[in-house]
This record gives structure tokens, sequence and C-alpha cells, in this order.
């Protein structure tokens, strides 16, 4: 068992580290590659703001007086944000700013090949315009309500003259008054020497982000319905809210450049408080994980993700008033659920629960960076690094499921080992009860038959042989009838024989048998015999125990009749009568009348020839009637087709 868990855990990690270093080995060739990238950089301009009101269409021509007039900056340029609350939430009445960057290009190699503008990184909460030589040449737009764009711009710069590159960039952002733009710098040159860095940046900061979350999401729903059909697996259900929740956490990574189905101020919003619930739901999941529900901090973690979900409502509180009391209450609740999960994993000792707690704890590291990144306190041209840790929230919960997954397959098969074997243990034990059953039963039938013929050899030919012993030794020898006492004998014992030969049901068989052994008798004595045997249904429960004594009652019957009556011609008929067979043996002697034989043919007493064959009828099921005809008598013997029914005489 020991080592079957240890090949899982193997099997479980190997794929996840090369994956891990596959990674790391990606980064670090991108780096690479965007370092040796070539291009020209362009950090100096001047920078002129001008005070607005809402937001307006950049104009198609930039001003000449860019040129000479506003401040000398060096790019990227991140000022400091300074809030200024505001009672007005409306886009068309919100104090704005328009920051304009004007930069010069350096003369550039004039071989007619196609340039392209790249900028790494820009923030601001509205529009952004690129002028090349005064002419729009670019325009995007930025959420209202998220004051940064994830993604880089790669532009193409069109030429009124293929032989002169551009001599000026403008470029012109339209913001929230306090909260501040900030611009990178822009590099320029062939599409060949700026795509491996906008291809890099473009991947690592949009791409990737976008593809986890999506994946994430679609195997969040295959959970979904998972736990539609386990609802008592809660696991899935919690999944499938993480990676809704995800998913809505890095909306933001990747959309916002063009105008969203909902409204700016909403799709703020949701950006805002994404992350509370994501630490909710991130709570709930390792706490069935560890498998310790802790209903107080459950309770205060819902508490805050609710109020601050109100609070934040559109409308209610000027944005440039919820970043200070939000990062922080979240940073304060991201940390205590981390570190207590760190606890809680380490008491029950659930490995999955410590990896996704740690992986918790370096998120609120990144998002302390992140907004040090938002705050202009970092280079601009960095990136935001929970965008990375929200990527390995997708493969942290992929490696969890897919463990226990193995896990479940794991224990499926050595459920079904274990099965076979116990099935096949089981299996040899009944083999073997069986085959004991079976020598018992052949023992016992071999001991029954045994007593069986003991019994009706001591009742048949003992008895008629030690009659025959004392007739001898009484000196009445010569009242003996010698050769018919020993033909008797000898039929007794053909017919202890023939009762042993399988009949298979088959009463005719039977019957055959017995019409073989007696017809040289009746011959020898004169005595015609007339078989009549129809069509007669099998008796189910004729074997040769029963076999015995029908031949017996008959036996019996045809010797009354060659002792007795005289007669000349013996009937044997058998006949089907509703659900019996009747056999009647009847001859055309002079009839009897023997002693205990009621009017009815009953018999009441006396008689020991006449009360065994009664008793060997009853054994069987059968029945036994005497009757007197008008020439001779006849004996008729019905037998039940159905063991579970008894023959009517």
């Amino acid at each position: 068992m020991a080592s079957s868990r240890l090949a899982l855990t193997q099997r479980r990690w190997f794929p996840w580290v090369a994956w891990v270093l596959a990674g790391l080995v990606a980064l670090s060739v991108a780096f690479v590659v965007e370092s040796r990238s070539g291009g020209h950089r362009l950090t100096a301009a001047r920078m002129t703001t001008i005070d607005t009101t809402g937001y307006q269409l950049p104009p198609a021509v930039s001003p000449e007086s860019l040129r000479t007039s506003g401040q000398a900056v060096t790019m990227p340029h991140a000022p400091p944000p300074l809030f200024a609350p505001t009672t007005e939430t409306s886009p068309q009445k919100i104090a704005t700013r328009v920051t304009w960057y004007s930069l010069s290009v350096p003369p550039l190699p004039n071989d007619g090949r196609q340039l392209y503008l790249y900028i790494p990184r820009w923030k601001s909460d509205g529009s952004l315009a690129i002028y090349a030589d005064g002419q729009l040449i670019h325009q995007s737009h930025a959420n209202l309500q998220w004051n940064g764009s994830n993604e880089p711009l790669l532009i193409k710069v069109p030429r009124t003259d293929v032989s002169q590159p551009p001599r000026t960039l403008d470029v012109r952002m339209q913001h929230v008054r306090g909260i501040g733009g900030a611009f990178s710098s822009v590099w320029i040159g062939t599409y060949r020497q700026l795509a491996p860095r906008y291809t890099i940046r473009e991947i690592l900061q949009v791409q990737l982000t976008s593809f986890s979350s999506f994946a994430f999401l679609a195997t969040g729903v295959f959970a979904f319905f998972v736990w539609l059909s386990r609802r008592n697996e809660p696991i899935y259900l919690l999944y499938f809210l993480t990676s809704a929740v995800v998913f809505v956490r890095m909306l933001h990574t990747f959309v916002g450049m063009h105008p969203l189905i909902i409204s700016d101020a909403w799709f703020g919003w949701l950006t805002v408080v994404s992350p509370y619930w994501m630490v909710m739901v991130l709570h709930l999941f390792m706490a069935e994980l560890h498998g310790k529900r802790q209903p107080l901090l459950t309770g205060a973690a819902l508490l805050v993700s609710v109020v601050t979900t109100i609070a934040t409502l559109p409308g209610l509180i000027d944005p440039t008033l919820m970043s200070a009391p939000v990062y922080a209450s979240l940073l304060v609740l991201g940390v205590f659920v981390a570190f207590n999960s760190v606890r809680q994993s380490v008491r029950f000792k659930s490995r999955d629960a410590m990896l996704l707690s740690v992986w918790c704890l370096i998120t609120v590291v990144s998002g302390i960076y992140d907004l040090g990144l938002q705050q202009n306190l970092i280079s601009i041209e960095s990136v935001f690094v929970s965008n990375f840790t929200g990527v390995g929230f997708t493969l942290l919960f992929w490696y969890i499921m897919f463990g226990r997954y193995i896990e479940a397959l794991e224990t499926a098969t050595q459920a079904k080992a274990d099965l076979a074997r116990r099935l096949a243990q089981r299996e040899a034990e009944l083999t073997a009860s069986h085959a004991k059953l079976r020598e018992i039963e052949r023992r016992e039938l071999l001991h029954q038959e045994r007593q069986r013929l003991m019994q009706d050899m001591h009742d048949g030919l003992g008895s008629t042989l030690v009659g025959a012993l004392r007739a001898f030794e009484g000196g009445k020898a010569a009242e003996l009838d010698t050769v018919g006492i020993l033909r008797g004998c000898i039929d007794d014992l053909k017919l202890t024989i023939d009762s042993m030969e399988p009949v298979e049901t088959d009463l005719l068989l039977l019957l055959a048998t017995l019409r073989f052994r007696l017809q040289p008798r009746l011959e020898a004595a004169g005595v015609k015999l007339v078989w009549d045997a129809g069509e007669v249904p099998p008796l189910e429960w004729l074997d040769q125990r029963h076999a015995l004594h029908i031949l017996r009652i008959l036996q019996e019957a045809i010797a009354n009749v060659l002792k007795h009556s005289g007669a000349k011609t013996l009937t044997v008929s058998v006949r089907a009568e509703g659900d019996q067979v009747l056999v009647r043996v009847q001859d055309d002697g002079r009839g009897f009348e023997p002693a205990g034989l009621l009017p009815s043919g009953a018999l009441s007493s006396g008689g020991r020839g006449l009360a065994n064959q009664l008793s060997r009828a009853e054994a069987i099921g059968g029945a036994i009637r005497w009757e007197e005809t008008q020439r001779g008598s006849s004996l008729a013997l019905a037998l039940p087709v159905s063991k579970s029914r008894r023959a009517v005489p």
C-alpha cells in the first residue's frame, strides 16, 4: 500500500514539476529575446495638461503648440496620484484632464521599410490617441473605473512620404483629474525589430491571463455539472464558484480597450469586489480540503465581502475614495484567511490545502506589489504580478482536482482488484463447498439406494427364501412349489435390478421393462398377455426409488392373478385421465373378494400382500382400487402427473 501511494504521489508531482520548469525556461527565453530586440526607444518628451469636464473625442490633428510649450519630462512618466474627491460621478460631468506628450523622433534610416510604434504600457481611465506628424493614427478606449491598461500596443505608422519617417509623435490621454495619467516610453522601428517585444508582453500580460481564465472557467462549468449529480460533494460547487470569481477578477487584464456591453462604472465595480469573493470562496474551498469548518471566520469574511460589495456600488461613493479602504481591508482579509488556512493545513496534514494557502500568501505579497504599481511607486513598464498568480490558481486547482481524480481512479482500481480477489476467493470456497455437498449428496444417495435395495430384498426375495427354508426345515418340502418359488425369487431379483435403470420420468418405458420380465412367466403359465398402452405425459417425480414401488405393486397384482384366478387372459392398460395416469390390471378368472376389502374397493384390514401394495402406492402419492368384474377382477393404480398433487382412486 505504501509503495502504491508513493507511485501515486510521483505520478501527481512529476508532470506539474515538468510544467513549472518548462514555464521558467520559457520566461527566461522571453526576457533574453526581449532584451536583445532592436528598435529606437524614445524617452524625451514635452508634457502639456489641460483641465476639462467630462470626456471629449480626440481631435483629428494635434496642436502645433505642443512642440514648444509645456514642460520637459522623461518617459516613462508617472506622476503620483492626487485624490480629489468630487460629488460628480457621471462621465459627462466628472472633472477630467487632458495630458499631451510630444516626442521628437530621431533620424531613422530611409530604407522604405514599414515602421511601427510599440508602447509597452499606459495608464488612463479614459481614452488614448496617438498622432504621427500631427495626424491621428490610433485611438483606444480604457475603462473609466480601472485606471490602467494591461494590453501593449503595436501601431502601424502610415507615411505620407515613403522616403521620410515621422518626425514627431504626440500622445493624448484624457483621464479623471487627480488620479493622473501615466505613460511608458515609446519604441519605434520595423516589425521585425519590435514584434518580439510586443509578442512577449502580449502573451505574458494578456494572452496567458485570458487563456488560463477561460480554461479555468470551462473546467469549473464541468465541475458544476458534476456537482449536480453528486450533491453530497460540495467541493465541485466550490471549484465552479472559484473559477467564476477568478474569471471576473481577471477580466480587466484582457478587456476594456474597447467599449463594453456593460457600463464602465459597473465593470469597475465588478473589478473591485471580485477579489473579496475570491478570498471568500478560496477560504471555503480550503476548509473543505482540510475538513474543518470555521463558521466564525466564514461569517466575518462574508460580512466584509457583503459590506464592500454594497459600499462600492456605482453612484454611492466617489471612485477616487475607493482605493485606500478597499485595498487595505482586502489585504487584511487575505492575510488573515491565508495564515489561518496554513495553520489548519498543518494541523490536519492537508498537503493540497497547504499548497493553496501558501499561494494565497504569495498572492497577497503580489497584491502589495501591484498596489505600488497602481500608485506609480513602481515603474509603469512593469506588469501586475497578481495576473500571474491568477494563472497559478488555475494550475493549482487543476493539480488538486487532478489529484482527486487520480486518487478516485486508484481507489476504484484497488476496490475492483479487492472485489476480484474476494470474488475469486469466494468462488473457490463455493466450488469447494459445492464439491463437498456433491460428495455428501452422492454418499447419501448411495446410502439411500443401498438401504432401499436392502429393504426391498429383505421384504421380497429375503422373505420368500426364508419361508421356503423354514418349510424345508419343518419337513414340509413336498407341499411347496419349489419351481414357482425360485421363479418368483428370480423375478424379484430382476425387478430390483430393473428399478436401478434410469427411466427419466417415462412410465411407459418402465412398464415395458416389466412386460419384458413377466411375459415369459405368463406364457409358461398359459396366460395370454394383452398390452394396451396409450400416450401418457411424463411423470416429473418418477425416479428409481418410485419405479421399484410401481414394479412391486404390479408384480404383486400379476402374481395374485397367477396364483388365485385361474385366468386365461391378462390385460394391462395405461391411460391418461385428467391430471393423473391410470394403470389397470384386469383378468378373466374367477375373481376374488379379499378379506378386509370394503364394497367401495378400499382396504380395511387384513391381507398382507394387499396391504404392501397400498402402502407402496401411498409412498409415491398414488392410489389403488380393487374391483370385481363380471369375469374376473381388476386392480386400478392411479398415479399423479405432478408431484404436488395426489392421485384419486
